[in-house]
């Protein structure tokens, strides 16, 4: 039965908002009435009424996904305690779509719950709603709707969600004092060499002494910045804009993310992060039933590397032809070592899930404690180098007046 979104008035006149499931929005509007609410609005949800709606690029851009990724992993976790609990799909989206925290996710919620009760398999469902729910998503679901183990598999689900988040949310506490570190530092020194630096060497430029070497070069420093600004600005836009471009194409792209990978220190954390991605996702659909050959097509997908996303086609490809997954990953020049040896071992043992979850477990504790380590040590060599730069303004703007107190003695 569709599901319609309200907007009525009680006999009190209050609007009151919500869902409701009928036939057809006349059904709706007279279960409202049926309500003692006078209908204001109503309006479809689910995919047929979404169909109607084109979204361009720039509503995309501009509007939020309604689950975000920690968003999602909590309502996942609900979802399994509701089903694990033995209570019917229909019924647990239903109390989600009561309990939402706001209008947009009660009315996804109610979508989704329309689709299941018109006998759409839930997968399906969900599906239908791409900007909220991966494929790797929908394919998990699915496998555990095959399985008879939905409540189990959106466990797992849940549990991979927040692993990714908090996975994520280090990764990100990790680069963002440097990154703060080095947006002051820029700041201040545009700020001293574009202002202060003119104001306080225009004193002595009526004298009739030559100025420090120090002093001339920080002068034309200033001067560039302040005539050639604008233009500096424009050719980093143009440079970071052609970047973009370049990197949109495939080929570039694998060239790219190839050479990234070789770098000394932030190559091995894209290694390591981008292989226990794989591993975990790799893991999630294995234990859920999904065939390897589909897992890891799906699991290819996720990696954001495009030249380790070659290597797990190709990887693809040779299981494909019978190879067994721990020599294909073994011959890709990129995977890190503990990703094949964990695979071997969980194949000779029958416990791959178990051994591919273990080797993203400790690829991932890897990526956190490099992550950490590159930090800490940035962060003195990014305070030292900033000391250094003003302090060598500081001497461009000292140097003349100590020639000045020289010259008077």
């Amino acid at each position: 039965m569709p599901a319609f979104s309200f907007e009525a008035l009680d006999a009190e006149g209050r609007v009151r908002r919500g869902t409701v499931d009928a036939d057809s929005p006349r059904a709706a509007r007279g279960l409202l009435r049926a309500q003692a609410l006078v209908p204001l609005d109503v309006q479809a949800l689910g995919s047929d009424a979404q169909a109607g709606q084109p979204q361009g690029l720039a509503q995309r851009l501009l509007t939020r996904p309604v689950l975000g990724s920690a968003a999602l992993a909590v309502w996942t976790r609900q979802l399994a305690g509701l089903v694990g609990a033995g209570l019917p799909l229909e019924r647990a989206l239903t109390a989600l779509a009561e309990e939402a925290d706001s209008q947009p996710q009660a009315h996804l919620v109610a979508a989704l719950r329309a689709e299941v009760n018109a006998g759409a398999p839930f997968a399906r469902a969900l599906a239908l709603h791409p900007r909220e729910f991966s494929p790797i998503y929908c394919a998990v679901v699915g496998a555990g709707e095959a399985s008879g183990a939905l409540g189990e598999v959106l466990e797992r689900l849940a549990d991979d969600l927040e692993a990714r988040q908090q996975l994520r949310a280090q990764l990100v506490g990790a680069a963002l004092y440097p990154a703060i570190v080095t947006v002051v530092a820029v700041l201040i020194v545009l700020f001293l060499v574009g202002y202060v630096v003119p104001q306080v060497a225009g004193v002595f430029a009526g004298s009739k002494r030559a100025l420090p070497l120090l002093t001339v070069a920080m002068l034309a420093l200033s001067d560039f910045v302040r005539h050639w600004g604008w233009a500096l600005l424009g050719a980093v836009v143009l440079i970071a804009v052609s970047a973009r471009l370049a990197l949109s194409r495939d080929g570039f792209r694998e060239k790219f993310d190839g050479w990234w990978l070789r770098l000394p220190l932030l190559g091995r954390l894209a290694r390591g992060y981008n292989a226990a991605r794989f591993a975990a996702t790799l893991a999630m659909l294995a234990g859920a039933g999904v065939p390897i050959l589909r897992a890891l097509q799906a699991a290819a997908e996720t990696l954001h590397n495009r030249a380790l996303r070659a290597d797990a086609l190709a990887a693809l490809a040779l299981v494909r032809e019978g190879a067994p997954l721990a020599s294909a990953l073994a011959q890709t020049r990129r995977f890190p070592g503990l990703l094949s040896m964990f695979a071997r071992l969980g194949e000779q043992t029958g416990r791959l899930p178990q051994m591919l979850e273990r080797a993203a477990t400790q690829l991932g504790s890897e990526v956190q404690r490099r992550a950490l380590q590159l930090a800490t040590l940035l962060e003195p060599l990014l305070i030292v180098g900033m000391g250094v730069v003003v302090m060598l303004i500081v001497l461009a703007v000292l140097m003349p007046i100590i020639q000045l107190n020289q010259f008077v003695k």
